[in-house]
């Protein structure tokens, strides 16, 4: 007998009772198991900002459909959750709100990981870390202890990027159009000692190895290639005479080398920063410079501008003088810091030579005719050499063999690999974040914190009395009394936050390892199967990933080359927004404070506020964000729709690759859809021989049909879901056989053991997106083997069909139609064609001249 409870779909009991379920028998909890095929499954972790967002949403369901879809197909599935928890985003907002970092931190991940919870992802909740956690971080500061003992680690004054807002330093990658990354603020110059992680040392295999990542979107690995830099060229020597000096430049193009009219040094040059003691002016040019420069994040932005520094160098091949400037878009991490500039043959030399005056030699030529005027713009391609002395007349490629040759002769240059890759730039001046194990003793000299002294924790209880403040005004940290008298300091910077996010991958292996870093149990997990997360990452994470993973190898600690065998990234969720404008200030408006009307295809086209019902201007979607009011809160969601809709309506919207764009309608329509599933499946409850093999001789016609249309949508999102990643085809595949068995008509027993296994296989098919009301339903038909338990296979002989209809045309226009067998021979086919009434009337006394027939489709007779 149905139940109240059974005839309406109740979200929130269903979901509740679900759940209760997997907590208590541990559900997702895994094990390494030999006999099972392995697949871990990993999105990236998430900062514990307070609440989750519709990306992370997006993100986490994408890994939980593949990881369930591994689940029912009898893989071993490890699918881990985690949280990168230090970093400034937690100091800032601890000091904003006088709270710990700590404090505010633990109190968003309890937030956070019950909000997971509520959605459904079948996570291993017993291998969950925290970035903070001194037993995670602990072997991290192991672990560059190696990196400092086999030389990968070195501390060394340079030039860095400091974000006056954060009060910290930023690596390259995390200044964007010269601003922080998070606060936003232009980006300052500073010279102060820092520590490096000698990634370049890795830079050649780093690159050769994208090639093995075939599972990759390509997109990521250019940005990789790019990022890396690779360049072969020559390095050579201008000696500047009145310095006893001499200027090294590194140049992909030595063909050009006679067409150099000048060099330019960057204002960080040792050169300009000798002259510049000298001169005041040239001084305080250079602070100008440096307080606003993009050269490494924007070089195009920069309005080029440059100092002639009054001295010559001299040419290593003519022996001729030629000037010497500093200009503001020569980079002085990439390189050697200094430029040969050619004019005539790269675009940003012609400029800047243009707008000073500047000579402009033309020393290659097209190969093929065609207009080149080196007085209107750089002819940047390799072709035939001119005003070159001896090399005239010779190739780009013929000429670079020459003079390499006369530079090595000479002593002033030699062959050259180059890397854009700069060394990793990795401490922090923060407290939030993971303490550097290091030691400055007495008589200067730099010492390893020892192993049994770890891990080094942050003073914590202090700092939780007063206000927050940098490592470095904590004494009772910094100051060490050792036992023979002596004092040391304590390295007071901490570890950049991608340190930590660049091994957790495999710390999830074996997440409860007391006596080592990482265990035996990374030969079975790794590498990880399916990677998820935002392009965003594709420099800033993944390529720090790939290099732990290989220092990692090297230790003997993980076996693979890469750690990410496929990388899925997923679009950005997108919503309208809405404002009003008043002067030029703008203010925005949530979803929750406007009122919307929707046009027939259920767009917004109108929207009023709601506290004063006056209108608000619909502006652009964007991607969801803070600032623009235009997030979708996933609470609200699952409190009115429940997890299942929002799981849904995230993966029919749009493939996982592209943008989403928010409909609160189709919302709706995902919520109609599995209340509808309901009452289907409810309404077999009672049917014989549910989830057991079927006889499938003798079918009529309308049950063939419904058996085919089974089968065909089981092929099809096994392939969207395994091979494609397409789960929005996939759904729209289950739904049209949701449609099909719907409109079948049971007449007899048999219907109804075919409309059951329709039924059946479509909870089974969509078990992976919305598993509560599935696994709900599945149990209310008293299936005995549980709906995880496997995954349907598709029978290839129920895709064939056993009747075809035939379209019958006379002189090429359809005049009839008649289902038939397939695969019938020429002569049933005219016999058919001849004793259809239809046709024969078309025909009457005329002489048939021919019929042609295309087998299992149609049949044209031609008078």
């Amino acid at each position: 007998m149905k139940t109240d409870f059974d005839a309406e779909y109740n979200h929130g009991l269903v979901e509740e009772e679900i759940q209760k379920n997997w907590n208590s028998t541990s559900k997702f909890s895994v094990k390494e198991d030999k006999s099972k095929k392995k697949f871990y499954c990993l999105s990236m972790f998430p900062y514990p900002s307070g609440r989750l967002h519709m990306g992370h949403v997006r993100n986490y369901t994408i890994g939980d459909v593949i990881s369930r879809l591994k689940r029912m197909q009898g893989f071993n599935v490890l699918q881990p959750m985690g949280w990168d928890s230090f970093g400034l985003p937690a100091e800032n907002a601890a000091i904003q709100n006088n709270v710990h970092p700590a404090t505010w931190t633990n109190e968003n991940i309890d937030y956070m990981r019950d909000q997971l919870k509520r959605l459904g992802f079948a996570y291993d909740w017993k291998r969950e870390l925290s970035t903070c956690d001194s037993s995670y971080f602990r072997w991290e500061q192991w672990f560059f202890s190696k990196l400092y003992k086999n030389g990968l680690v070195e501390k060394k004054e340079s030039e860095v990027n400091w974000d006056p807002v954060d009060k910290t330093v930023l690596a390259n990658e995390q200044v964007i159009e010269g601003r922080g990354w998070r606060s936003g603020a232009l980006v300052e110059k500073k010279k102060i000692p820092q520590w490096y992680v000698k990634i370049t040392k890795y830079a050649d295999e780093l690159l050769n190895h994208l090639d093995k990542l075939k599972d990759w979107p390509e997109s990521v690995k250019t940005m990789q290639r790019n990022w890396i830099g690779r360049s072969e060229g020559v390095l050579l020597k201008f000696n500047v005479q009145e310095l006893e000096d001499f200027v090294e430049v590194f140049t992909t193009r030595p063909d050009t080398l006679l067409g150099v009219t000048f060099l330019a040094l960057s204002p960080e040059h040792s050169i300009v920063e000798k002259i510049a003691r000298n001169d005041t002016a040239l001084s305080l040019k250079l602070k100008t410079w440096k307080k606003n420069d993009l050269r490494e994040t924007d070089p195009n932005s920069l309005e080029k501008e440059g100092i002639n520094l009054d001295i010559k160098a001299i040419h290593p091949i003519s022996g001729k003088e030629i000037e010497v400037w500093v200009a503001n878009f020569v980079v002085s991490t990439y390189g050697t810091g200094a430029v040969m500039s050619v004019p005539a043959h790269d675009q940003r030399d012609w400029e800047f030579a243009k707008k000073y005056k500047l000579p402009i030699i033309e020393v290659i030529e097209p190969i093929s005719p065609q207009f080149c005027d080196v007085k209107e713009s750089a002819f940047e391609q390799k072709g035939i050499l001119k005003n070159s002395g001896t090399l005239d007349g010779l190739t780009s490629e013929e000429a670079s063999k020459q003079i390499v040759k006369l530079l090595e002769r000479s002593g002033l240059g030699e062959k050259k690999v180059q890397y854009k890759l700069r060394d990793w730039l990795i401490s922090r001046q923060r407290f939030w974040g993971c303490p550097i194990p290091i030691l400055y003793l007495e008589d200067g000299s730099i010492q390893i914190e020892s192993e049994k002294n770890l891990p080094i924790t942050l003073p914590i209880k202090e700092a939780i009395s007063g206000r927050v403040k940098p490592l470095a005004d904590y004494d009772e940290f910094k100051n060490i009394s050792n036992a023979d008298g002596t004092t040391s300091l304590r390295e007071t910077d901490t570890f950049d936050t991608f340190f930590e996010s660049s091994w957790y991958y495999a710390r999830y292996c074996c997440f409860d390892s007391t006596e080592q870093m990482l265990d035996e149990r990374v030969d079975y997990w790794l590498p990880v199967d399916v990677y998820i997360g935002g392009i965003e990452h594709a420099v800033l994470h993944l390529l720090y990933a790939r290099f732990f993973n290989k220092v990692m190898r090297d230790e003997g600690l993980v076996v693979p080359d890469e750690p990410f065998k496929k990388l899925l990234t997923q679009g950005m969720v997108c919503k309208e927004t809405y404002y009003r404008k008043v002067g030029s200030k703008i203010e925005y408006f949530s979803p929750e404070e406007v009122e919307t009307e929707f046009d027939e295809k259920g767009a917004v086209f109108k929207a009023y506020l709601k506290k004063d019902k006056q209108p608000v201007i619909i502006g652009s979607i964007e991607k969801m964000s803070k600032s623009k009011k235009n997030g979708v809160d996933p609470e609200g969601l699952i409190k009115n729709y429940g997890a299942d809709t929002v799981r849904l309506y995230t993966m029919f919207a749009a493939p996982p690759e592209q943008m989403l764009e928010w409909s609160d309608n189709a919302v709706e329509g995902s919520f109609r859809f599995l209340r509808n599933l309901w009452k289907l499946t409810i309404s077999v409850i009672g049917f014989e021989k549910l989830g057991q093999p079927l006889d499938y001789d003798d079918l009529n016609e309308s049950q063939r049909d419904l058996r085919r249309k089974v089968h065909q949508t089981i092929k099809k999102v096994t392939d969207d879901y395994e091979r494609r990643y397409k789960f929005n085809t996939a759904i729209a595949a289950i739904m049209e056989l949701y449609n099909f068995t719907v409109r079948f008509n049971i007449k007899d027993e048999k219907d109804k053991i075919l409309f059951g296994e329709a039924v059946c296989t479509t909870l089974q098919l969509l078990h992976p997106v919305v598993p509560h009301i599935t696994e709900s339903l599945w149990l209310k038909l008293d299936i005995a083997k549980p709906i995880d338990d496997s995954w349907p296979a598709f029978d290839p002989s129920a895709l064939t069909k056993d009747v075809v209809e035939i379209v019958l045309q006379v002189n090429g226009k359809k005049r009839s139609s008649i289902r038939t067998k397939v695969d019938l021979n020429n002569k049933e086919y005219e016999k058919i064609a001849k004793s259809d009434e239809k046709i024969s009337k078309y025909i009457g006394d005329q002489e048939i001249k021919k019929i042609i027939i295309v087998p299992n489709k149609l049949i044209n007779v031609v008078i």
